[in-house]
């Protein structure tokens, strides 16, 4: 199966879909088209001609007729290749197979390949997402895992700005429905992101797909196929740092990405200065990198994973903050191993101040639980260290009172490394060792003295005390750091909660922050059937469950949304944490539900606006002419003789104001068309003496009245010529409408150092300031753009602004109406 993927509708996947099958048929290939819907587009008709069509099968359905694909004739027919369009269609009821995708995975099984289309909006997965976007939800959906299996995916791209002119030519839809598909659902905005989420989906298969073939050729070395700069962070105080010396790194090569991870253990959800991590996690987004916190109790072997999993190719580490007497004592560090771990992957060693503190012996820190590798290096140290007193004791003669003494030092380290129980173990075998070693009579576990046999009894109490108390110790930091990590993790799913609608990115917090293979959002569909109850919203991780029954571990989110994990059962703790992350999640998704209504009300209330104060502005300008127009029509109605002067006259007039009503009629399309992006703009350097030539020479005999003031020498702008020649045009018909006899209405240029503004200057009743209610979007006061609400002047500000200038509004000196049109300077001349 090969899917050609699109951001919306139009961008040419189906003509895109054609032209591959007209190649293959070209070659010889047993080509038919499955089913087509061309929307009634002439080019994407033509590209069909010359293709075998398989008819469709046609259905009743409530009283109506349906046509749908026949898939019973394909497979009699049993092509080479079925072109097949609009994967996530949703079959008239009564057919075989309710959707499409299951007819084209019964192409697939009886062996013949398909190639279809598909729109991102329609994914399972992203559906969520595109309702907060368009505000339209899409009730054709496919699972993710249909478009997985694709062989291949080719995204067919076009820029927000080329749709839409393909929508204003009528290359899309309808006329009919231009005007409402343009202010809504494909807005720029809107656009921009469907591209957007076409390309990262992509990217994420494109990603997906290379780490299955380095997987299935048990390649782990990293490929450099993109530079990427992994900096790992203790929560010390070093980490900053780290962090902006790794930044300057990937500053230097082009498109290199920034990541930083923290390895947490696996007894609790996090350790550190969570302070600390949540300022240098701020830190790496602020400089555009990602934050990473994995698990695992081998942090260099668990840094290296992570690497070769994200393909890194550069690792940054801090040097050790051990003096040399706990490394000797401890063995090499994280930076020594991850270095010897390394392999293919650079490592940088970056010191800093905090490196190598002051010589010293600093015992292995407690706290963080005793497990099976604290327990064999606890045995470990009580092997080492107690034949080694021994022999110091047997060498110095030492009485019982000081080998007890001794021992009691191997007790209390092997406590710190490996719990209460190999403690009390070291101290049985001290006490032996000094029975059997410096107790009379010698090499014998007899004691003759009483008092040597007290000292014995003190020794094993003592020890069993500090045991214990070490043993406390540890277990009340291990509560305080497992109820100071679930506050980290609410506190870091509330920060991701704040930094806007990211579902994908919540999740993967939530994988990582608890060690799981893949977290999945799933929405419970009320109206589906027990096999399709559910569907995934947002996922994160390699197989994300699709169902409730197969994750291993599951909450709910709000009234109908279920959080589901896969990779461990997680324990009573963590549940109620996984809990409060769901609940942080549901109130995310309540604000952007919010937040997404609000903005389109803002918006269809800004689109309101503009529409009522474009037709008043029309209104105000079809006036006039229109009134003379019915005078004219009067006269010629009531009058039964009329000279041939007054004929003449009265078509002039009559024709002056159909010129007026066309004009009127061309701003509103190029205003219309302005706002809506869907202009042809070319913009290269132009002469202004040819513009304002062509300018005057549209005004027609009217522009002999206007008296145009130039430098000798003006210098071009960047501009597009026609558009600036009808703004000009616009605005100097509106200064002859409003210029009194007495003066001539006037256009002058003033060059600036970047600009050159062309001033339009009339001496009429100036910027009126109108009293009672005003259409919105009109301007009070003497300054702004269009504070008239004219049509020309709103037409020329539209076209302005098009080109990447400013328009702007104010009274002349004296009496009158000023527009000043500032636009680039072309500086290629100067």
């Amino acid at each position: 199966m090969r899917i050609y993927l699109g951001a919306a509708p139009g961008v040419g996947k189906t003509y895109a879909m054609l032209a591959e099958g007209q190649r293959r048929r070209s070659r010889g290939t047993d080509v038919v088209i499955g089913f087509l819907e061309p929307h009634g587009r002439k080019l994407t008709a033509a590209m069909a001609d010359g293709l075998e069509v398989v008819p469709r099968r046609e259905c009743e359905y409530r009283d109506a007729r349906f046509t749908e694909m026949d898939l019973d004739a394909v497979l009699a027919r049993h092509p080479r290749v079925a072109l097949i369009d609009e994967l996530a269609h949703t079959n008239v009821p009564g057919c075989r197979n309710a959707k499409r995708w299951q007819d084209v995975e019964e192409l697939l099984d009886a062996g013949i390949d398909v190639v279809t289309t598909l729109n991102i909006q329609h994914l399972e997965s992203l559906n969520d997402v595109v309702r907060q976007i368009t505000g339209v939800t899409q009730q054709e959906t496919l699972p993710d895992a249909v478009a997985r299996r694709a062989e291949q995916v080719e995204l067919v791209d076009m820029t927000p700005e080329a749709l839409r002119r393909r929508m204003v030519h009528g290359n899309v839809y309808p006329p009919d429905r231009i005007e409402a598909a343009l202010t809504h659902y494909f807005r720029p905005g809107n656009l921009t992101a469907l591209r957007e989420l076409a390309l990262l989906w992509l990217a994420d298969r494109v990603e997906e797909g290379l780490r299955r073939y380095r997987a299935e050729h048990g390649i782990a070395t990293g490929w450099e196929t993109r530079e990427r700069i992994l900096v790992a962070l203790s929560g010390g105080p070093e980490g900053e740092t780290l962090i902006r010396r790794a930044a300057r790194v990937a500053e230097r090569i082009q498109g290199a990405d920034l990541l930083a991870v923290h390895v947490m253990p696996c007894d609790g959800l996090a350790l550190g200065n969570q302070p600390a991590l949540a300022a240098q996690r701020a830190l790496v987004e602020s400089l555009g990198g990602r934050y990473y916190q994995i698990v695992g109790d081998d942090v260099a072997r668990a840094i290296i994973q992570f690497a070769q999993a994200e393909n890194t190719t550069q690792i940054v580490l801090g040097a050790s903050r051990r003096g040399w007497p706990a490394a000797a004592l401890t063995g090499e560090g994280v930076g020594v191993r991850v270095t010897r771990l390394s392999g293919s992957i650079d490592v940088h060693m970056v010191t800093h101040e905090h490196a190598a503190g002051p010589p010293g012996l600093r015992l292995p820190r407690a706290g963080r639980g005793f497990g099976v590798r604290r327990y064999v290096a606890g045995a470990a140290l009580a092997v080492l260290l107690l034949p080694a007193l021994t022999m110091v004791g047997l060498q110095g003669r030492f009485a019982l009172s000081s080998a007890l003494l001794g021992y009691l030092l191997p007790v209390i380290v092997v406590a710190l490394t490996g719990g209460l129980y190999v403690a009390l173990a070291t101290a049985v075998a001290g006490a032996l060792l000094a029975d059997y070693y410096f107790t009379p009579p010698l090499h014998s576990l007899a004691i003759a003295r009483a008092d040597d046999a007290a000292a014995t009894v003190v020794f094993v109490v003592v020890a069993t005390l500090v045991s214990w108390a070490i043993e406390t110790a540890a277990r009340q930091t291990r509560r305080a750091a497992r109820a100071s990590a679930e506050a980290g993790a609410l506190s870091t799913m509330a920060g991701a909660a704040l930094g806007g609608p990211n579902l994908p990115a919540q999740l993967e917090q939530i994988r990582q922050l608890f060690g799981l293979d893949a977290v999945s959002l799933l929405d419970r569909a009320p109206a589906s059937g027990p096999g399709q109850a559910w569907h995934v919203l947002a996922s994160s991780g390699e197989r994300p469950p699709e169902h409730p029954a197969d994750a291993d571990t599951s909450v709910p989110v709000g009234q109908t949304l279920t959080l589901a994990g896969r990779g461990r059962v997680l324990g009573g703790s963590d549940q109620r944490v996984l809990v409060a992350c769901a609940e942080q999640i549901a109130a995310c998704l309540d604000r952007e539900q919010l937040a997404a209504r609000a903005a389109d009300a803002d918006q269809q209330i800004a689109a309101d606006n503009a529409r009522t104060t474009m037709l008043l502005a029309t209104q105000r300008e079809l006036r006039a002419p229109l009134a003379q127009m019915q005078d004219t029509l009067d006269r010629l109605g009531t009058h039964k003789r009329i000279s041939t002067e007054q004929r003449h006259e009265l078509a002039a007039t009559g024709q002056a104001s159909l010129a007026r009503i066309a004009t009127c009629l061309t701003d509103l399309q190029d205003l219309a068309q302005a706002r809506a992006g869907a202009l042809d703009i070319h913009l290269r350097p132009v002469e202004l003496d040819d513009v304002l030539s062509a300018a005057l020479d549209d005004l027609g005999p009217g522009g002999h009245d206007i008296v145009v003031e130039t430098p000798e020498d003006v210098p071009g702008v960047i501009a597009d010529a026609n558009l600036l020649t009808r703004a000009v045009t616009s605005l100097a018909t509106n200064a002859l409408d409003r210029n009194p006899c007495t003066a001539p209405a006037r256009v002058t240029v003033s060059v600036l150092p970047d600009s050159l503004a062309i001033n339009i200057i009339d001496h009429g009743p100036g910027v009126p300031v109108p009293h009672g209610p005003r259409p919105p979007g009109a301007a009070r006061g003497a300054t702004g753009p269009a504070p008239d609400g004219s049509l020309p002047v709103r037409t020329a500000q539209a076209l302005t602004e098009a080109m990447g200038g400013t328009l702007r509004c104010h009274d002349t000196p004296g009496g009158g109406f000023t527009v000043s049109l500032t636009l680039p300077r072309n500086t290629a001349r100067s």
